[in-house]
């Protein structure tokens, strides 16, 4: 590709990829110039870009970012323009960060996952360095699901033996004993963000056929004490609804070529009144211990609906109103 003017237009040079970098009927246009507030003119293969100088540069960014996803044989949507966004703004505001240029992602049996912030990146950068990651966020923001894609990507490239899922079950407390169905149906509500998460990477049969030989396990926390987990890739979700000694009872669990992810929201504590969260006496203990990643996520990285970002700005602002 080559740029005649930088922070006027560009020039694209491959006339077959240009209707479906804009889109049908200029749709993808369309949306960039609704997002940004810029006014994008296309003339063939050449592209002028209108607007303030921030936003031009921004626009820029974007559509350096989706004619290189265009020319790496990856097909440009709605979801893609939005992710696209997301790391032209990080970029943008942090000129040293440009993890779109690699292949921040993984590939499953059923599909590739890449990245769709600029935190994503970060953070599947550091599952891929660091024997003990955690991602702290709101929700939406991705930090599970890219936690069991990294899962899935080192098992079945044989970098693992196993996988091992793992969430509190706060709701049910100690009373899971009274609770009607065999243990599976018991904790089965606790933990199908994990099964949904799974089924969206690998066949049905190929789960069902991992979790019978042990490859793939799903349990609730309870069920790691007293275990040493080696040759395991071992997350845990919903990390803040634990308490400090199960937390700390988790992280000793991490035995020899295992890796361990824990995501939470401290924000998202449904423990009694006065319990301290375990994710939170966690990341004061282990700060600055070696070989520990932290990755904070924001509003900005919500990939949901659109609306989610914005729900979870409005609670954040309210928050920091009232001091809390």
């Amino acid at each position: 590709m080559s740029i005649a003017a930088p922070d006027l237009g560009i020039e694209f040079d491959d006339n077959l990829l240009v209707p479906l970098l804009y889109g049908e009927r200029d749709l993808h246009l369309n949306h960039i110039e609704r997002q940004l507030g810029v006014e994008l003119v296309p003339r063939g293969n050449k592209l002028a870009i209108s607007g303030s100088a921030s936003a031009v540069e921004v626009a820029h960014l974007v559509l350096t970012i989706l004619w290189d996803r265009l020319k790496h044989g990856h097909e440009v949507d709605i979801a893609a323009i939005d992710a696209a966004l997301r790391f032209a703004q990080s970029e943008r505001d942090d000129k040293n960060l440009s993890f779109w240029r690699e292949e921040a992602g993984f590939r499953t049996r059923k599909r590739r996952i890449a990245a769709r912030s600029g935190t994503q990146a970060l953070y599947i950068k550091a599952m891929r360095e660091h024997e003990l990651v955690f991602g702290i966020g709101p929700a939406g923001t991705g930090k599970t699901y890219l936690a069991v894609a990294a899962a899935v990507d080192l098992l079945m490239t044989g970098r693992v033996e196993r996988i091992i899922l793992s969430r509190p079950a706060v709701e049910a407390g100690e009373r899971l004993g009274f609770l009607p169905g065999d243990l599976r149906e018991k904790v089965d509500p606790y933990l199908r963000p994990l099964f949904d998460a799974l089924n969206d990477m690998l066949p049905g049969d190929q789960i069902a056929k991992r979790m019978s030989s042990g490859e793939i396990e799903v349990a609730p926390l309870a069920f790691m004490r007293g275990r040493t987990l080696a040759r395991a890739f071992v997350i845990l979700d919903e990390a803040q609804n634990t308490t400090p000694m199960q937390m700390k009872m988790f992280l000793t669990r991490l035995g020899e070529g295992s890796r361990m992810v824990v995501t939470g929201d401290p924000s998202q504590v449904d423990l009694a009144p006065q319990t301290k969260s375990g994710l939170v006496d966690a990341l004061e203990a282990i700060d600055g211990v070696d070989g520990v990643s932290v990755v904070r996520f924001g509003e900005k990285d919500v990939v949901r609906h659109p609306l989610v970002a914005k729900i979870v700005g409005a609670y954040e602002a309210r928050d920091q109103k009232a001091g809390k």
